[in-house]
């Protein structure tokens, strides 16, 4: 039997950074090489995600436990990958799909199927003495890069008790020349806002992904605390540091099919609500836009696009969903120029990789990102690096579950000499 073969697979709960239940998985293989992963979970999730399987029993966690995922990874999962090439990452990836039977991982669990994705690969690199972000490039068939960090320095939305309407707004690097840099001015950033917001007697308390929740009534008060902080961080806004705004807008989006800004005190339909990200980004130095519009709101979408689609990067996540189907569409129909990507709203890792490899193939920029609910697992920096994704998306430099990540950059960067990509990295190409 070859040593990569699959000797065990067991699964547990664990907790993740919000102190929600969550998926972790060890794999071992024959060779008694090992690898461990585990699942994050967000708050603001798309329709189309791969589904995340709970247990609804509202005496343990308040129905957020994970055991009937767990159960169907040390049972069924098991068994059926008992002495499979673990090598072979697509066909494990194939298996657990036909294991489950439906499109979105309903029956075993996408926080399942996944976490023993993820573990089946660090067991090969293990075994391979190789690191991680090598045994996915090996996958990827891609040139390990250095990605551009947008990193969150003020959160609203689901991620911050809806103290502010849009979700969140990040630090984008523009000059750095190497990932260790980029992490030292946004950290500085970050530190600055701090500050500031405690001057003006905003809050100072942490959001879901680590950064300030300081309640802003309005976008552009948002943006002008983001500028403000830029400057007292001794940096020029948008050469320095650019900023990147996550609308979440599928949470704004009314049964009336309006996006109700309650911190603003109004509904805008979709050509106002174009017209205010319009205004965001000719007032200030915003690159990059996520989720601006519904998930379902593809002519919005279009016409955002044709509007805007030249001069700033706009993201699709609850649009895509990681989703290859999805993706195909928005290709199709010129809607939107880059994607979020992120392994659980897939299920699988070479389902996640193939992504990546379908948005670059038509020109789209590829941000992996974390979720709001995390563990210290860093895959998803080893994710961004073997895949040469090009962009970044963690959170902010505090907590564990958020700097770890950052921290396995710093140490990929060590080992690998692989080139930062950048601010190139951002669609439209900016140099």
């Amino acid at each position: 039997m070859s040593g990569s073969a699959i000797g065990s697979v067991r699964a547990r709960q664990i907790l993740d950074s919000r102190g929600r239940p969550t998926v972790e998985v060890d794999v071992a293989l024959d060779d008694g090489s090992f690898g461990r992963a585990s699942v994050p979970s967000g708050a603001s999730t798309g329709t189309f995600e791969a589904h995340e399987l709970r247990d609804g029993d509202a005496a343990r966690y308040a129905g957020l436990g994970v055991l009937k995922a767990v159960a169907n990874v040390d049972g069924e999962i098991a068994a059926a990958l008992r002495g499979a090439d673990a090598a072979d990452q697509r066909g494990i990836d194939a298996r657990l799909r036909e294991l489950d039977g439906t499109v979105q991982l309903e029956r075993l669990g996408a926080n399942g199927v996944l976490g023993v994705s993820l573990a089946v690969c660090r067991a090969v690199a293990a075994s391979r003495g190789q690191m991680l972000y090598e045994r996915i490039a090996d996958l990827a068939l891609a040139r390990p890069t250095l990605p551009l960090p947008m990193t969150n320095i003020l959160s609203g939305g689901r991620h911050a008790g809806g103290g502010m309407d849009v979700q969140d707004f990040l630090a984008v690097p523009m000059r750095a020349p190497s990932i260790a840099e980029a992490i030292h001015l946004v950290a500085r950033v970050r530190a600055a806002a701090t500050d500031v917001s405690r001057e003006r007697g905003l809050p100072t308390l942490l959001a879901d992904e680590g950064g300030l929740a300081p309640g802003c009534e309005t976008g552009r008060g948002a943006l002008q605390l983001m500028v403000e902080s830029i400057e007292r961080a001794g940096l020029v806004p948008g050469e320095d540091i650019a900023i990147a705004v996550d609308v979440a807008a599928t949470t704004l989006k009314t049964a009336g099919g309006r996006y109700h800004l309650a911190r603003e005190q109004r509904e805008l339909d979709t050509a106002a609500m174009i017209g205010v990200i319009d205004s965001w980004a000719r007032h200030f130095p915003v690159v990059s836009v996520e989720d601006g519009l519904d998930e379902e709101d593809w002519p919005g979408w279009r016409m955002l696009t044709e509007r805007l689609g030249r001069r700033l990067q706009l993201v699709g996540d609850d649009l895509f969903t990681t989703n290859p189907q999805r993706l195909a569409r928005g290709v199709r129909e010129g809607i939107a120029n880059g994607v979020l990507v992120k392994a659980n709203q897939n299920g699988t890792l070479t389902g996640t990789l193939d992504v990546i490899a379908q948005a670059k193939a038509a020109g789209y920029a590829t941000i992996v990102s974390a979720r709001s609910g995390e563990t210290e697992d860093a895959f998803m920096s080893d994710i961004a690096v073997g895949a040469g994704a090009g962009q970044i998306k963690i959170g902010s430099l505090r907590t564990s579950s958020t700097v770890a990540k950052y921290n396995q950059l710093l140490r990929i960067e060590e080992h690998s000499g692989a080139p930062y990509a950048g601010a190139a990295a951002l669609a439209p190409r900016r140099g």
